[in-house]
């Protein structure tokens, strides 16, 4: 038994061991230029540095795009959870009643969310042109598909003893989605929307350099001209950027999530 299971072993990190080998291989892969052309690294760390801060003050763009990237963020945040939100009760079994129309909007949720966010801008570039407005139609679509599926699960997974409450004595199907299940998960809801503008902030980013707008198109214009003290310091606003929406989005998060446990605990006793 022991030599069999041995055998299992060293047969599955053999095809494995391969498998990395032959990806090298194809990818012409060279660990060994890590090393022998760092130097183009140490280059490049010596022409950004010292970083050009002062750009940031006397570039108004500079305060402008960092707006322009933060309300990318929040309006494809408010609005892409909207939709996330509409889509999950079409989705749920338990706000759904309909089998085809659940399969509709599931489907419309998995498609969404297998298209990268790359691809949509892309596509919302060449529709609607450069800019934040494609930017914004990007998120909102990825936030729905990320987001759909994961506010279904929630819903799903809410105690259905007070809904079949309120049902037995004649509500309708609204009003038990209403006060039997919207009240379940609201906190948890609300929570997910604050944790989707921390992601979308960094997704905004990545997406204004691909003509989606904002600070990442800033940092891309002056990469392209070679500007590398003025991309250092485009590189340490976008930092702080993130750390600060990352503080405030886990601060609000953990004190929703806790005054939720607070209620169920009071209710308990």
């Amino acid at each position: 038994m022991k030599a069999r299971l041995f055998l299992q072993r060293a047969t599955v990190s053999s095809l494995l061991a391969l498998i990395l080998l032959a990806s090298f291989v194809y990818m012409g892969v060279n660990p060994g230029m890590l090393f022998t052309e760092f130097h183009y690294v140490v280059d490049l760390a010596g022409s950004m540095s010292p970083p050009h801060f002062s750009l940031l003050w006397m570039d108004k763009t500079i305060a402008f795009s960092v707006l322009e990237t933060l309300s990318m963020a929040f309006l494809g945040t408010l609005a892409g959870g909207m939709l996330a939100v509409g889509c999950a009760l079409l989705t749920a079994k338990d706000t759904m009643p309909y089998p085809w129309i659940r399969g509709i909007a599931r489907f419309m949720v998995s498609l969404v969310r297998v298209i990268p966010s790359l691809v949509m801008v892309l596509i919302f570039v060449v529709t609607v042109g450069l800019g934040a407005f494609a930017g914004m139609l990007t998120l909102v679509l990825s936030t729905m598909g990320t987001f759909g599926q994961l506010f279904t699960e929630v819903i799903e997974a809410t105690e259905k003893a007070p809904a079949e409450a309120i049902f037995s004595v004649g509500a309708t199907r609204w009003q038990v989605i209403r006060f039997g299940i919207l009240p379940q998960v609201l906190p948890s809801l609300t929570a997910n929307f604050f944790y989707a503008f921390d992601v979308n902030v960094r997704s905004a980013v990545g997406l204004g350099i691909f003509g989606g707008g904002g600070v990442g198109f800033q940092l891309f214009l002056a990469m392209r001209v070679l500007h590398y003290r003025d991309a250092f310091a485009l590189i340490c606003v976008i930092v702080l950027l993130i750390v600060l929406t990352e503080k405030l989005s886990d601060g609000l998060r953990r004190r929703l999530i806790g005054r939720g446990r607070h209620r169920q605990h009071t209710k308990l006793h």
